[in-house]
């Protein structure tokens, strides 16, 4: 009767091990993927090309928030950093798949994390490959205009007969140039940037650009322009969220213990106001997400 307990005892124990595999085999992954990042003793980080205020620059002259973000999450890791800097793809779905789970087929990537993802619901539904977390600022869309020959802004409408701009390729050019079914269409400028197209406004060129906050201010700050002349106006258009986006990060989906490292370095770059010196410091705006 003993040696059927002892073996019925042995087999439940066997049982709760085989049981208690997949959550330890789990959470060793976890350590695996941050104490492999700790070993490498570099973080690498992509951020988009060409993306002024946030990444911009040649080589080694990169500048920008996500690029002084990305210095100071590498800091606050005691690592060194590593920017993979990269040309934006089709949708997010491509720049995901080349910079956080997969790598591009080139052989670029992919980074330990990537920055200036937009932490939305749906966009991770469609990616279950990637883990977006840790929103740092959002991202809104304004009417940057010229009091002068726009003095407030309340609709679409008011934009009617009006010399526009935008940057080409975006979400907000095309909500711009869709309203009313095409009642912007003829009147509006493409740009190959927000920045621009807000510079567009300062230089009197155009009455009005339909960017975001960040390049409107950007292109404000670079030009050391009257801010008393101009006016941001939000305005809601069709195809757009009204508030705006939530900005964050994405690591690969099963880059948990990584993500809670990362996590942990933004809330103390943001504790210690270096977050919010980050957004100054380039003459923005810093949006809670």
């Amino acid at each position: 009767m003993m040696e059927m307990t002892s073996t019925r005892r042995t087999l439940l124990r066997a049982a709760a091990a085989t049981l208690a595999m997949p959550a330890l085999g789990l959470r060793a992954q976890e350590l695996e993927d941050l104490d492999k990042v700790r070993a490498a003793g570099v973080l690498k980080v992509a951020v988009y090309k060409d993306n002024a205020p946030y990444s911009d620059g040649k080589g080694s002259e990169l500048s920008g928030v996500d690029v002084a973000l990305a210095q100071g999450l590498a800091r606050e890791l005691g690592l060194k950093l590593q920017l993979l800097p990269f040309d934006a793809g089709e949708n997010m779905g491509d720049d995901l798949r080349n910079m956080v789970w997969r790598g591009h087929y080139l052989g670029y990537g992919p980074a330990d994390v990537m920055l200036h993802v937009p932490a939305d619901k749906y966009l991770m539904q469609k990616n279950p490959q990637v883990l977006i977390f840790g929103p740092y600022s959002r991202e809104t869309l304004a009417v940057f205009h010229d009091k002068r020959r726009l003095p407030e802004v309340k609709s679409g409408n008011d934009l009617a007969s009006l010399p526009l701009g935008a940057e080409r390729g975006s979400g907000a050019a095309s909500a711009l140039i869709g309203y009313q079914g095409g009642l912007l269409r003829n009147q509006t400028r493409f740009f190959d940037n927000g920045v621009q197209a807000a510079d567009a406004v300062i230089n009197g060129d155009i009455a009005a650009a339909y960017v975001s906050r960040a390049q409107a201010e950007t292109a404000l700050f670079r030009r050391q322009a009257n801010a008393a002349s101009f006016e941001l106006s939000e305005l809601g258009l069709p195809g757009l969220q009204d508030n705006g986006w939530p900005l964050g990060m994405a690591t690969k989906s099963s880059h948990k213990a990584l993500a809670g490292a990362l996590e942990g370095a933004l809330k103390r770059l943001r504790d210690k106001g270096e977050l919010l010196a980050m957004f100054r410091d380039q003459g923005l705006t810093l949006v809670a997400p």
